[in-house]
């Protein structure tokens, strides 16, 4: 994260944000130390999902692959509020992202202002096919901090290679919409990155785009490792530059995941993922809401991150994580950053 963001995130800081995050990461080394969970405080950060809508169809994911069990909907204003409101005192990040495209659900840039307007530093990820100048405005008034625009291609060709059914000249006239808004209104926010999920369609495109973003005023340019669910033996967008890529291929000619999956997850100490529909879940790792942990339209919020089953899921990842399905393609460690 750039220097420019982690003032803005320490600006959102107060006491109680302050000594929370302490108890959480006291309570993480804490059960590293012994190998059994114990946690104490709240979240630091959590991903709100606006919806499991997407007007693309990439082939890496649920959403776009339309095979969820889960049911397809938008997150309700009321019951987000209602949920903010309990964590806000302790909330340092709030990623309004899981899965689907935000920009979908109509009230998503009023529910950044209103948590921006609970002082807690507010991100999305976006294919940026709906940002018009109208919906740019909102973005730059409604106080969202950082804005990814994913851009998987220089050309339309390698573009639509993952992205099918985009059209890159719509990512592009949305970004400059992004910005000539943060001109005339004279903001800094949102910090404004161009993803790049590098595959092997476009792995030949990574200058480009920088140079690209340079060109429109991005304030930054990130190469993601995309993650692909049959790999192991091989797959045609597993990218040929050996950074760019999550996995590698082993001695008995298998691919696997460069991670060595430690006994450990920072994650399950301080944060999780909230679903359009309440469900909580541990990590963005879980499309399809596999591992349900607790329901905040029948349960307070206190009493999912608290209860028994939360607690053996942390116990399971100190035990055995590379055990859990969810876990098998994490990419920490794996991530590559490029500023423009």
């Amino acid at each position: 994260m750039s220097f420019t963001e982690n003032i803005r995130i320490l600006k959102t800081l107060n006491g109680k944000k302050i000594s929370n995050a302490y108890k959480v990461f006291r309570s993480y080394k804490k059960s590293l130390r012994n190998g059994t969970s114990f946690h104490a405080g709240f979240p630091i950060s959590i991903s709100f999902e606006p919806t499991t809508s997407c007007n693309l169809r990439c082939p890496e994911c649920p959403s776009g692959l339309r095979n969820f069990t889960r049911p397809t909907g938008m997150l309700e204003e009321n019951f987000f509020q209602k949920t903010i409101d309990e964590l806000s005192p302790h909330l340092v990040y709030l990623t309004f992202y899981f899965q689907g495209e935000p920009y979908l659900n109509p009230k998503f840039l009023d529910m950044a202002a209103y948590a921006a307007k609970k002082k807690i530093y507010t991100a999305t990820s976006t294919n940026a096919h709906f940002i018009t100048d109208e919906t740019a405005k909102k973005t730059i008034e409604s106080g969202l901090h950082r804005l990814i625009i994913s851009i998987d291609g220089a050309t339309q060709k390698s573009y639509e290679q993952y992205r099918i059914g985009g059209q890159l000249e719509k990512v592009i006239a949305g970004t400059k919409k992004i910005i000539e808004w943060k001109k005339k209104l004279k903001s800094k926010t949102p910090y404004v990155i161009f993803q790049f999920l590098v595959v092997k369609p476009n792995e030949h495109e990574t200058e480009e785009i920088i140079k690209l973003g340079n060109e429109l005023g991005v304030d930054e340019v990130k190469f993601k490792t995309a993650q692909v669910y049959d790999f192991e033996n091989g797959n045609t967008l597993i990218p040929e530059t050996e950074k760019f890529s999550r996995y590698k291929k082993n001695e008995n000619g298998k691919w696997g995941i460069k991670n060595k999956l430690l006994n450990q997850c920072w994650r399950m100490w301080s944060g999780c993922v909230i679903t359009w529909d309440g469900l909580v879940v541990p990590c963005c790792f879980d499309k399809d809401a596999t591992h349900k942990l607790g329901d905040l339209k029948s349960n307070s919020f206190e009493k999912v991150w608290k209860s028994e089953g939360y607690e053996k899921f942390r116990s399971s990842i100190l035990r055995s994580r590379g055990e859990i399905d969810i876990c098998k393609n994490c990419t920490e460690g794996t991530e590559v950053w490029a500023e423009s």
